[in-house]
Parts: structure tokens; C-alpha cells; sequence
């Protein structure tokens, strides 16, 4: 197969992306670092959780429109889709996109159509750029270089990655009118043109805002608690205001946007994003809260019945009804109190996953039945039906709200 398309990366937004585009009949090579991820998608397999996916992955391989392999191959589009991580004091590490973006450098020729997805420091592009044009000046104007963030939902990201509106965003114009003509291919929703920056500090904004947002949610929980004050019930009250539309408080932010992308704003503009970084302080404080909370539940019950309780920890995906434990909250809950564990008997479910290497999963029912103290910190469905029961609950997430 000779692909149209390269896409540096096979991940949550890598594969979902390649599979969407060899769905409409654009031969994909995708690349990853992992072979086990290369030997499962060319078995026209999965290695994520996400609905709708593997049908078509499995229908795109078969078709011969999808291939997977370790290194890059000649396309006309290049796609770099690889993580951002942090260095310490959460300075964002672009060498992700740097070494994907050297790996395919002796590959581009003339038209070719360069794009970074992966969520990336505003310049990013631009540096890029400059990497390129270092390596191959003869390509200097003779290529098309392009930001375009993805801004989908886990768990909806098969229709989401064709319905939703997209923010794309060149180095000069004729680079962005190249990108949205290659994202009109297979994308439905309104495509909108923009610079290399804006796109790039679009992605960061949009996901400090929800960020933001959420944190006066979780200041309110915790105000809430103090006071005696149901929050569900009070924000529910609030939200009838007709320009009032507070969410839902949770045991904290995870997931590798909300929890992550504020902090490429805050590490390059710090004394200009001081709302932006006390919702941070405010979302990380509230798993600690938690973790403290049952900490505090449990040294209660051993004062109350003389011996120790069995405690569930229900949940570890950083969202409902998905497997991904990219900065969960609940993670980092189980974590911290079991830190703080003796001899109780502490039961960790999370039923969108088989196995963890570090945490011993149990069935929820299970789990349910035998603790004396149940943690809901995340609002899988599966946990909707119990009821309340002679059981100390602790409800972070709104099970019963």
C-alpha cells in the first residue's frame, strides 16, 4: 500500500483519527513507537477502548486502506498525533513533536502537507517550522505546515472526529487553505481558518475554561460540606437562574486535556493566568480532600465498631464509562489512602478495565456487597443501580444526587 497519509502516532486521537480517514477510501500508514500496538491494529484489532472503533479499524484494514508499522513511510500528508508530557514544574516537553517531526524530514518532498493534532505550546508550529526548513532549506515555500487540535469526547470520538467543528490554522494562508481542504475529506462539521497561534492557544483555552469552570463547581462541593448544604441539590436550584449553568462537582479533573492543558498557558504566561492557575490548585486539591475524606470515614468507623471496616474505592478512569486513566483523580485517590492503609481489606474496582498493574481489580458487585465503606469516585453506570444499603457512602461524583 502506498499511503496519501502518514499519521505519527497510534494512541486515543492517532488511531481514531487514521481509522476515520481509511474509512473514507485514504490509504492511512500510521506509525508508533509500540510494536504490540503495530502487530494489534494490522490484525485489524484495538488497543483502546473507544465504541465504533474497532469495526472500523477491522473493515480498513481488511480493505487494505490501513497499515500500521514502527517507522514512518512516504505520504502526502503527515499527521503528527504523539503526547505532550511535562518536564518538571509542568513545563510542557515538545519532544515528542520534535522527534516525529525529524523522523519524517528526509521523507518530505514538494506540496507535501505537514499537521500537528498533538496539544502543543503556542509556537510549536512555528518551531517546527524552522526545524524543517533547518534540515531541507530547499523546501522553504514549497511546503504546507498547519495546527489543527482535536476536540473530541472518550467515548464518542468516532462521531465526534466527523461532527464537530474544527479550528485549523497555517503558518501563512495557503497552508490553511491546504489543511481544510484535506479535513473536508472526512470531516462534516464547519471548518475554521485561522493562524498557526490561535489554533494552538484555541486548544489550551477551550480546556482552561472547562477547567476553570469545574473548579468553582469543586469549590462549591467543598463550601458545601462545611456548611451542611446538599451541592447537587443546591446547584441543581442555582442552575434554574436562566443565565446560570454551573456543572457538576467530581473528586477532581483528569484525563489528558482538562488536567493538562492549562498548564501549557500557566508555565509560559504566568503572572497573566492567575484564574487559570487556582483552578488548578482548586481541581487537585479536591482528590486530595477526597483521599482525606475517607481517611477521616474510615478511622470513624473503627472508633464506632471496634474493627476495621472493608472499604470499595469504586472507580479509577478519570470519566465515566471509559478505560482511560490518564491523570484520574481516582487514581490518584486509590493511591493516596491506600498510602495510608493497615489491615483493612480494600477492594479497587473499575469496570471498564480487566487487570491493572498495580492495583488487584475486583468486581464491582462484589465489592459492593462486602465493604462496610463505599467511595464513589467516578459515575460509571454500572454503579447507578445499588442501593444505599446499611453501608457508609461517600458519594464524590453524584451516584446519588
Amino acid at each position: 500500500m502506498q499511503p496519501k497519509v502518514t499519521t505519527i502516532g497510534l494512541g486515543y486521537i492517532g488511531l481514531p483519527t487514521s481509522a476515520l480517514i481509511a474509512d473514507n477510501q485514504i490509504p492511512v500508514y500510521g506509525v508508533d513507537v509500540n510494536p504490540s500496538v503495530v502487530k494489534t491494529i494490522n490484525q485489524g484489532k484495538i488497543h483502546i477502548v473507544e465504541p465504533e472503533l474497532d469495526a472500523v479499524v477491522a473493515k480498513a484494514v481488511k480493505n487494505n486502506f490501513l497499515e500500521a508499522g514502527t517507522v514512518a513511510k512516504k505520504a502526502d500528508t503527515y499527521l503528527i498525533v504523539v503526547p505532550t508530557p511535562f518536564k518538571g514544574n509542568h513545563e510542557p516537553d515538545i519532544s515528542y513533536v520534535e522527534a516525529a517531526t525529524k523522523g519524517i524530514i528526509p521523507l518530505l518532498k514538494e506540496g507535501d502537507l505537514y499537521i500537528i493534532e498533538s496539544t502543543s505550546p503556542v509556537g510549536t508550529t512555528e518551531k517546527m517550522m524552522k526545524l524543517i526548513f533547518t534540515a531541507r532549506p530547499e523546501l522553504k515555500g514549497k511546503i504546507f505546515l498547519a495546527y489543527c487540535p482535536e476536540r473530541v469526547l472518550p467515548g464518542n470520538v468516532m462521531y465526534e472526529l466527523v461532527h464537530n467543528d474544527r479550528v485549523i490554522g497555517g503558518v501563512n494562508e495557503t497552508s490553511t487553505q491546504k489543511a481544510v481542504d484535506f479535513y473536508r475529506q472526512f470531516v462534516k462539521g464547519e471548518l475554521h481558518a485561522t493562524n498557526a497561534r490561535t489554533a494552538e492557544m484555541c486548544k489550551l483555552t477551550e480546556n482552561s475554561s472547562r477547567d476553570v469552570q469545574i473548579a468553582f463547581a469543586n469549590e462549591l462541593s467543598l463550601i458545601c460540606d462545611k456548611a451542611g448544604i446538599n451541592v447537587w441539590e443546591l446547584i441543581h436550584l442555582a442552575n434554574k437562574h436562566p443565565r446560570v449553568n454551573i456543572l457538576q462537582p467530581g473528586c477532581g479533573v483528569g484525563g489528558h486535556c482538562i488536567a493538562v492543558d492549562p498548564y501549557f498557558i500557566t508555565s509560559e504566561f504566568p503572572m497573566e493566568s492567575q484564574i487559570i492557575g487556582k483552578a488548578r490548585e482548586i481541581n487537585n486539591y479536591k482528590s486530595f480532600w477526597c483521599a482525606e475524606q475517607i481517611k477521616k470515614a474510615k478511622h470513624e468507623f473503627q472508633l464506632k465498631h471496634g474493627r476495621k471496616p472493608a472499604i470499595a474505592l469504586m472507580g479509577l478512569a478519570f470519566k465515566p464509562n471509559i478505560d482511560d486513566l490518564r491523570e484520574s483523580p481516582a487514581k490518584y485517590i486509590v493511591q493516596k489512602v491506600l498510602q495510608d492503609a493497615q489491615d483493612e481489606a480494600y477492594y479497587i474496582v473499575e469496570p471498564n478495565i480487566k487487570t491493572h498493574q498495580v492495583f488487584k481489580i475486583t468486581d464491582y458487585k462484589e465489592a459492593f456487597q462486602k465493604a462496610d465503606i463505599v467511595a464513589f469516585l467516578v459515575a460509571h453506570d454500572e454503579f447507578k443501580d445499588f442501593p444505599r444499603e446499611n453501608k457508609v457512602v461517600l458519594d464524590f461524583c453524584g451516584i446519588y444526587k
